[in-house]
């Protein structure tokens, strides 16, 4: 059964991380999801896409949400806590000096690369 709570509180971190800095999908609900529910790195980048499918993404969607490889709940429950989580870290992030929201958006990028580049799937070959 699906966690409601760590699924809001994903979508309200990411949304949060992507207010303040821009980046939130990819880079923290997609290692999220694997890491945290389990999901197949097939399924997390569904569900992803899913969770920012209008209008970026709907074809894309489209295309996992026809192989199974999306979860709607999820996608939903995220996107709830990523709408209000985007408007709190956009209140964070434009009262942050210039410097210290490049220096956050830094850490997450070399933090997430670090992440992927030692993540084991059973997917992997």
């Amino acid at each position: 059964m699906t966690n409601i709570w760590l699924c809001l509180i994903l979508g309200l971190v990411a949304g949060t991380m992507s207010g303040m800095t821009g980046i939130g999908g990819g880079i923290i609900v997609l290692p999220a999801l694997i890491l945290f529910l389990g999901f197949s790195q097939h399924q997390a980048q569904g569900t992803t896409l899913a969770l920012l499918v209008l209008p970026i993404d709907l074809l894309a969607a489209w295309t996992y949400y026809q192989q199974g490889y999306v979860d709607l709940k999820v996608a939903g429950l995220l996107c709830l806590g990523f709408i209000f989580g985007g408007w709190f870290g956009a209140q964070i992030g434009t009262s942050l000096p210039n410097g210290v929201l490049t220096k956050i958006f830094a850490f997450l990028l070399i933090i997430s690369a670090v992440r992927v580049l030692f993540m084991t799937s059973a997917d992997s070959v």
